[in-house]
């Protein structure tokens, strides 16, 4: 059984965020108005966190590090969940049942990287508009909690590929959303138990590191830091 993770090198990381876009229309998530931003239901994802600026005026360089669900090993989102809307797979991605969520917020409030955004509205966006979701992907109703997957569709899709050509699921053949698309190929996806995947060549940099990595969640998103020492 693979354990899906992630390695994001802030090396080659160009902070352009396509992989933030990509992951909204992806995956369908809202976007909001400008006024429902302003009061904190913006809806992503992923997202940019932890700026940190290094240097002085004028050479100053910003770093922002491209965040989602961390994918824990120990996740504390699904220790407060009262009806087991979300778990952890047997592959380690911590999953969603949309319809069995009663919207309580509980798991986004013990969630240490608010990864989670909390759904408050139906969607009622134009129908031209819907012409542009993903089919593979529902559109979640209101009052649920929402977050990364990394892109489990593409999974599902892979899996019944590879049965249909008797052979066995390759890493290429499930790529999330946010590491396709990524220009300066920053983002490394795989079975982090496989010795010859990308991603598990990549965990053992010795610049690695993860979020809050004291609070003992285990996280499966490695970054790499941008420092050369």
């Amino acid at each position: 059984m693979p354990r899906y993770g992630m390695v994001i090198d802030l090396n080659k990381c160009n902070q352009c965020e396509a992989c933030i876009t990509a992951c909204k229309l992806e995956n369908n998530v809202q976007i909001v108005s400008k006024e429902n931003a302003e009061m904190g239901r913006a809806m992503f994802w992923m997202k940019m966190l932890d700026t940190n600026y290094e240097g002085s005026y004028p050479d100053v360089r910003a770093e922002n590090v491209p965040a989602l669900c961390m994918q824990c090993d120990e996740p504390s989102c699904i220790k407060v969940c009262p009806v087991r809307a979300t778990f952890k797979r047997d592959d380690g991605i911590v999953a969603q049942i949309y319809p069995q969520c009663i919207g309580c917020r509980y798991c986004m409030a013990n969630c240490p990287y608010t990864a989670k955004v909390f759904n408050w509205f139906k969607d009622e966006q134009p129908v031209e508009n819907e012409k542009c979701n993903n089919i593979d992907v529902s559109v979640r109703p209101k009052g649920v909690v929402e977050k990364c997957t990394f892109c489990i569709h593409r999974l599902q899709i892979a899996k019944e590929k590879a049965k249909a050509e008797k052979r066995e699921i390759r890493e290429e053949d499930y790529q999330p959303a946010c590491a396709e698309v990524c220009a300066s190929k920053a983002i490394y996806f795989g079975d982090l138990d496989d010795p010859h995947s990308k991603v598990s060549k990549a965990m053992h940099d010795y610049r690695k590191f993860t979020l809050q990595e004291d609070l003992g969640t285990k996280p499966k998103v490695y970054y790499l830091s941008a420092k050369s020492e």
